[in-house]
């Protein structure tokens, strides 16, 4: 497929192009930073300004296409992950603006366009726990797709609207719109460096919900949506299977949680931000478990 991939220079999509381009899709990178990948054409942009975007949604994916004599073509299927990717970045503001402006720009260009297929970067802060005041409980564990998102912060608030708004574009143009609450993305150098505290310290992940991404397992996921047909408008936890601590959730949840009722039972190791759905609807399996890199 041919991809307009926005925010591809990101800590998510700097190893999920990669893992597209090396699965045949033909990725041009929209990004206000190069990528810099040798088979991936960067085309500088703002997502906030709605004429790049029209712009970038028909265009070359490279100086090759200009080979033939049909011109710029429309892209198969959009990827935006461009945003400001975390709270106390930017002003809380900017932060909204960004990224919920820049979200109705990629998804109305790319649906106005005639692309069918869009996939967007939503967050598992849209739980409500991450980045909200004080140490908050979830209402119920595991947290699955189906959970009343409640965000308090801009950061989390703005995913919500943004899938929000793909639900309804989605309703208006009757394409494949599917949003990833993705988890904590792990680059495969931090694992060194952020797992070993966590056998002492399972707290330290306490806001996550004990939860992870590798990064390119999470190109994975985005695969499998490109490849997956006529499901409309879906919400998708893009995490591992598992908790990124060592500890059993027989001891995680009475330290951790222990006024949170559970909706059913859950296993030892299972993660309690649920992938559930993307392995039974997508029939993901996980290539990156945490234990492969972490003595």
């Amino acid at each position: 497929m041919r991809i307009l991939f926005t925010g591809g220079s990101g800590k998510a999509g700097r190893h999920v192009v990669p893992y597209l381009v090396e699965r045949g899709h033909r990725v041009l990178n929209f990004d206000k930073v190069p990528l810099g990948h040798p088979e991936v054409h960067d085309l500088m942009g703002d997502i906030t300004d709605a004429g790049q975007v029209y712009s970038a949604m028909r265009t070359h994916a490279g100086y090759d296409e200009m080979e033939s004599p049909a011109g710029a073509q429309l892209f198969d299927a959009v990827v935006h992950f461009a945003a400001v990717p975390r709270h106390l970045m930017v002003p809380d503001t900017e932060t909204y603006r960004v990224n919920t402006v820049g979200t109705y720009n990629v998804m109305e260009a790319a649906l106005k366009m005639g692309i069918r297929k869009v996939i967007i970067a939503s967050s598992e802060t849209t739980y409500g726990v991450c980045f909200s005041d004080g140490v908050v409980d979830p209402k119920v564990l595991p947290l699955e797709e189906d959970y009343d998102i409640d965000p308090m912060d801009s950061y989390g608030m703005s995913k919500k609207v943004n899938e929000v708004t793909a639900r309804s574009l989605q309703r208006r143009f009757g394409a494949d719109v599917y949003a990833l609450r993705i988890g904590n993305v792990v680059e495969p150098h931090e694992y060194a460096t952020l797992f070993p505290a966590l056998k002492d310290d399972p707290g330290l992940r306490r806001r996550i919900t004990f939860s992870y991404i590798d990064a390119r397992d999470l190109g994975q996921i985005v695969d499998l949506c490109l490849k997956t047909d006529g499901l409309g408008f879906q919400v998708f936890n893009a995490v591992n299977d598992e908790n990124a601590v060592p500890q059993p959730n027989s001891e995680l949840l009475p330290r951790f949680f222990p006024n949170v009722p559970l909706s059913r039972p859950v296993g030892e190791r299972e993660g309690l931000l649920s992938n559930r759905k993307i392995r039974e609807v997508l029939g993901f399996k996980e290539a990156h478990p945490w234990q492969k890199y972490v003595p």
